[in-house]
């Protein structure tokens, strides 16, 4: 994985990967996907993928240590997401190497496919290292039962851009499932700039929200998620 410089990428990253300045992008229309910019037309690593479950290598991956604890959260419209960032303190281990946790946002429908279907959403957990390079769970949600973390702070989703301070201490862990075998390649940002040297785990057990809760998410964004991206010569591989 490349090392990308620490100070752009936090203030890109806080913005829910949207470009601070320069051009106006959407999912849609004349600024939709196909007229991102720079490696989001010329990358060869580029996320998100269609994860075909039987190509997928399987190995001996190191194992996903979650250090999250309760963390003041900043709610987030930046236009693109619904985007919680997450005080200091929180962390995950892959291995021997540490990232701590910045931000988490949505997509709907989720921007990873299994087997060449989407699920109903899907949350990014972004983290960082120490050098900067970048780390991001995906976990995958369909459709199902309630989901008790969300509803802690879904009454709360902004419907108009800006920034509010949640009277809560969430903790990321509330939302991951309850298995932590994962798919692991080397990506990027799912956003402009796209940029790539991402390490990706996306989590095989997905986890459920009610159809009110995907449809209030909805509601603000009906549709946030860009289309899948060539694999090239990445091998994925697949935790045992």
């Amino acid at each position: 994985m490349k090392i990308v410089h620490t100070l752009p990428l936090v203030a890109l990253l806080l913005a829910g990967g949207a470009l601070a300045e320069g051009a106006h992008w959407g999912y849609h229309g004349q600024h939709g996907p196909k007229h991102w910019e720079g490696e989001c037309q010329m990358g060869k690593a580029q996320s998100p993928i269609n994860i075909r479950t039987a190509a997928a290598t399987p190995a001996d991956l190191p194992a996903l240590t979650f250090q999250y604890q309760p963390s003041g959260v900043q709610l987030v419209n930046n236009g693109h997401t619904v985007q919680l960032n997450i005080a200091p303190g929180s962390r995950i281990r892959i291995g021997e190497d540490v990232y701590e946790l910045l931000q988490f946002h949505f997509h709907t429908p989720s921007e990873e496919q299994i087997n060449g279907k989407p699920a109903d959403m899907v949350a990014h957990l972004v983290h960082k290292n120490d050098q900067g390079q970048l780390a991001v769970v995906a976990v995958l949600f369909k459709v199902g039962a309630e989901n008790a973390a969300l509803k802690s702070f879904w009454k709360d989703l902004p419907r108009k851009e800006g920034k509010q301070e949640l009277d809560l201490q969430f903790n990321a862990f509330d939302l991951l499932p309850e298995n932590f075998g994962y798919y692991a390649f080397s990506g990027s940002l799912t956003t402009p700039p796209c940029t790539e040297g991402v390490r990706w785990q996306v989590l095989k057990e997905p986890v459920t929200l009610s159809r009110a809760q995907l449809n209030a998410f909805k509601k603000i964004f009906p549709m946030n998620a860009r289309p899948v991206q060539p694999l090239n010569d990445r091998e994925v591989k697949a935790s045992k």
